[in-house]
């Protein structure tokens, strides 16, 4: 096990080559920077080994017959998309900045505007899929400021960068666990909206299907929409072919019945989509690992 002040430099380390990415060009426009990143991440899928074997090893569940070229196309692909994302969410002011490039469609920005009016809170779902912050800037810009839940990083440079970002986007940032849930809480039955990205794995979820395999997910986010009487809406940012514009999509929403089936719903919204854009999920949260094993 490493020690205290060997872990911290090994955290430094880490962090330069992220830190010399996102310091490059530094005199450059705010999308030409976006690119930059996007490029980098890109690079890095198509030439680090043990990111090219992490996403074979997960877009093979899901496409066994894809080719090696294909793979690594769909891989720069992805890498730039997600580079660009993680450049926005780390610059999130300046990002904001440029709204007039969101589309935004779908009945639930109506529903959430009801229950602002009212008092109410609301829960938006969504996944690492496309510009997802891009749904919380919408929101903000039109005065229903969104908490953001993140799961803590261990790297201490990218959690700073990480929080300072969620909320640049909208207040409070709420890591998960008890505390944040806590925190969640308060805030919902307060009237506020929280976001949440329920793609990720969880030890206390349920194991469910996503995208046709078993994927621990959790049920915290139908169960305080229950509770609390709360709208249940699926959102997402869906980057066009030449990454600065996306759509930004507020569905109706999810029908309150029970966690299971409610969060079965997303699962099967997010899968859908991922299916028809797989460039714009992020294939290396290994999704399908069984946390509880």
């Amino acid at each position: 096990m490493l020690t205290r002040p060997a872990k911290y430099l090994w955290q430094h380390i880490r962090y330069i080559p992220l830190w010399s990415a996102l310091t490059y060009s530094k005199w450059r426009g705010f999308d030409a920077r976006a690119r930059s990143l996007g490029n980098f991440f890109g690079w890095t899928m198509r030439w680090i080994p043990l990111a090219r074997r992490r996403f074979d090893r997960e877009i093979l569940r899901i496409y066994p017959d894809m080719d090696r070229v294909e793979r690594l196309k769909l891989s720069r692909k992805m890498g730039q998309n997600m580079g660009r994302t993680l450049f926005e969410v780390f610059h999130n002011t300046e990002f904001q900045k440029g709204l007039e490039r969101c589309h935004i469609s779908g009945p639930g920005l109506a529903i959430l505007e009801k229950a602002r009016n009212d008092g109410k809170g609301a829960i938006i779902v969504s996944g690492h899929f496309g510009q997802w912050e891009a749904v919380r800037a919408v929101l903000k810009d039109r005065g229903m400021e969104t908490g953001g839940v993140y799961r803590r990083q261990n790297n201490r440079h990218y959690q700073r960068l990480w929080v300072r970002g969620i909320e640049q986007g909208g207040k409070p940032a709420l890591t998960t666990g008890p505390r944040g849930t806590k925190a969640m809480i308060r805030h919902l039955r307060a009237g506020g909206f929280v976001a949440i990205l329920l793609d990720e794995k969880t030890v206390d979820g349920e194991m469910m299907p996503f995208l046709g395999f078993d994927a621990l997910t959790s049920l915290a986010a139908a169960r305080l929409a229950l509770k609390y009487d709360v709208p249940f809406i699926p959102a997402f940012g869906t980057r066009h072919e030449n990454s600065s514009d996306i759509d930004v999509e507020f569905e109706e929403p999810i029908e309150p019945s029970d966690p299971i089936t409610m969060t079965q719903s997303f699962n099967d919204n997010l899968s859908a989509r991922i299916l028809e854009k797989p460039d714009q999920w992020y294939w290396l949260l290994r999704r399908w690992k069984d946390m509880r094993q």
